[in-house]
């Protein structure tokens, strides 16, 4: 990629994962003057967020890219709950009023690449590595401040600046937007695994249980045996070895056979959203503007639908409609964060009750709700981000 940051330009988005792609890419298509930074050598190598729901899809249709996407992705038109071998309800996207009747499994890092392939068609880059080490807000401009990859110091001046940094990200920090939430207590274990699966790969399987959660997913592979695993953990070690990842299964949804740990990981989740999403020239997407529990995969999701939007209204403004018309972006994409963040939190707390009264309770309503049609079809409509058109 280009290592050379210019003097100035009409937007710097800072960071290029999913959101800051698409935010790049949807300017970049109206002719805008974009730079995008980045303080990765390269993209993503590994396939953390591996969900891209129906909702999503039709966004990236408009970029032109679902298609791709698909023939690289893993169709699964179901989302089925178990206690041990109880199944307790199965919720269908089959049938949703969607040219993507279904959750596409495939892997963040060929997502991104997907991304960035378009972005470079598009005329667009990304600079990288370059660290932004400081974000100094103006009413005339922005100035973004950073050390590239030699250890030199440089400056770019920005009409505006969107950060799609991440949970910790230094663009929020310096445009003063609180990151209101918490923190759940426990940690996740997130792996990818070749393994021996009894269900059908045309699931993805949400398994509680007395002793945490474990999500099963299959990921798109020749060999029809590679799958994402992500459970709760008290303590999760950092790298979960093929024992421990066989050890979760055997207790909490047997039947398993690990046979090869691909890539591991751990990681504690946070459920919080931005006091605002913007502040001046300053405006957030992704998880710079919320981060949440990943029950139901909502997070890049959610973030690639916020850079859609934003990118669209910002090259509005650039060609010469209202600032105003900025405002727009926080009215519409806060109040489905918000909305977000309470259905997952709900979601995972009600997937991890511990006391056998709770789960009982617990799995005699989800059986008697869910046998209605219409809360069926709601829940898919949830899970599919569907009503967040």
């Amino acid at each position: 990629m280009s290592s050379t940051v210019p003097a100035t330009a009409a937007v710097v988005i800072v960071g290029a994962g999913p959101a800051g792609l698409t935010a790049a890419i949807t300017l970049a298509d109206a002719g805008a003057d974009v730079v995008l930074l980045d303080r990765l050598a390269a993209g993503a190598n590994t396939s953390r967020a591996a969900v891209v729901h129906a909702r999503t899809l039709e966004v990236l249709d408009q970029l032109g890219i679902a298609t791709t996407l698909h023939d690289l992705g893993l169709e699964v038109p179901r989302f089925v709950m178990y206690e041990g071998a109880d199944r307790l309800t199965t919720i269908g996207f089959s049938d949703l009023p969607t040219p993507f009747p279904y959750t596409l499994m495939i892997g963040q890092e060929t997502t991104e690449a997907v991304l960035l392939d378009r972005l470079q068609r598009a005329g667009g880059a990304v600079v990288r590595p370059v660290e932004v080490t400081e974000v100094k807000p103006g009413a005339e401009f922005v100035t973004v401040e950073f050390t590239d990859a030699a250890g030199r110091s440089g400056s770019i001046r920005a009409g505006y600046v969107i950060g799609t940094d991440g949970m910790h990200s230094r663009v929020r920090e310096a445009a003063g937007i609180g990151f209101t939430g918490a923190t759940y207590p426990e940690s996740f274990v997130l792996a990818d695994v070749r393994m021996d699966w009894p269900a059908a790969r045309d699931e993805v399987s949400l398994h509680v249980s007395p002793e945490g959660i474990v999500v099963v997913a299959p990921l798109p592979d020749t060999d029809h045996d590679r799958f994402r695993i992500v459970a709760t953990v008290a303590e999760a070690p950092e790298h979960p070895t093929r024992a421990q990842v066989q050890a979760l299964l055997d207790a909490r949804c047997p039947g398993a056979t690990v046979r090869e740990v691909l890539w591991s990981s751990r990681f504690r989740v946070h459920h919080r959203v931005a006091d605002r999403y913007r502040a001046g020239r300053i405006l957030l997407a992704g998880d710079a503007a919320h981060v949440h529990s990943p029950a139901g995969g909502q997070g890049m999701n959610t973030g690639i639908q916020d850079a859609a939007m934003l990118g669209t209204l910002l090259a509005r403004v650039l060609g010469g409609e209202p600032d105003t018309l900025l405002d727009d972006y926080e009215r519409t994409r806060r109040p489905i964060a918000l909305d977000v963040v309470a259905f997952t939190d709900r979601m995972t707390r009600m997937a991890t009750l511990r006391p056998r009264p709770a789960r009982v309770l617990r799995n005699t309503a989800i059986r008697l709700v869910t046998r209605i049609p219409a809360v069926r079809t709601a829940l898919a409509y949830r899970l599919a981000e569907l009503a967040n058109r």
